[in-house]
């Protein structure tokens, strides 16, 4: 099985957010793609099968856990398969394409509603302007930009929230720039995401309201980084992102 190692939302090596992407001839067990996952220790590996006409069944793994949907691994497929692929997937079908150097994904959007959940345990210290919560995922708005990059949260906390997943945004700072966000997934076995294309799901519906513009940037401030360009559709998201190819091999097992 041919296995790639990309690194997505990034138009240069050992930035953005690196994912697995396996090929498949046919669906594999389950239990083996999550054991692969955990043996490749990215945020997630990707599982497409590329045998057979029509759309290309998709499945995503973090380390510990099957997730319902993942932006950046679908990135890093699009990015190996090349063209214009639509993928059956735990959220739906989804259509993506690659041209001139970019694969854009195209999402359900997911506009957080508001929330009531007790945040203080989570970000000690840190003033939090909103709660919200989107289908996976708590939401927290915070004043500015340095708050979201300097905050640590207690990752015990989190995991023993719902669902164990948190973004955290705030109002961009810099030119070009619309917003600012971290992810954090301890109850998914990621501590912190670099690049999180899913939250920009969430994300953008959230800022295109705020602002009044469809079309925003953003830009999540892990350590790697990455920037990540949003266009709201109506109860669909764009998300337009590069990509660069870091291994690829096969799979001996």
């Amino acid at each position: 099985m041919h296995f790639s190692l990309v690194d997505a939302f990034t138009d240069r090596a050992f930035a953005g957010n690196p994912a697995g992407v396996v090929l498949l001839d046919a669906p594999a067990d389950p239990a083996w793609m999550q054991a692969v996952a955990t043996e490749m220790k990215h945020s997630e590996t990707a599982f497409v099968v590329i045998t057979g006409d029509g759309p290309k069944p998709l499945r995503w793994f973090t380390p510990a856990a099957e997730v319902e949907l993942c932006g950046h691994a679908t990135l890093a497929t699009t990015h190996v398969l090349g063209g214009e692929q639509v993928y059956t997937t735990r959220s739906g079908e989804l259509r993506c394409r690659a041209e001139d150097g970019w694969v854009t994904l195209d999402f359900p959007a997911d506009p957080p509603r508001p929330a009531d959940d007790e945040l203080s345990a989570i970000l000690p210290g840190v003033e939090v302007e909103e709660t919200r919560r989107g289908a996976e995922n708590l939401f927290a708005v915070v004043k500015d930009a340095e708050t979201v990059r300097s905050l640590t949260p207690d990752l015990a906390a989190l995991t023993a929230t719902w669902n164990g997943r948190l973004v955290v945004t705030a109002p961009g700072d810099t030119e070009g720039v619309d917003f600012v966000s971290r992810f954090f997934g301890p109850g998914v076995g990621v501590d912190e995401d670099p690049v999180t294309g899913s939250a920009h799901c969430a994300l953008a519906p959230y800022w295109a309201q705020r602002l009044g513009r469809d079309a925003l940037t953003g830009r999540q401030e892990s350590a790697r980084g990455g920037v990540v360009r949003t266009k709201l559709r109506g109860d669909r998201v764009e998300l337009p992102g590069q990509a660069v190819t870091i291994v690829s091999g096969e799979l001996h097992v």
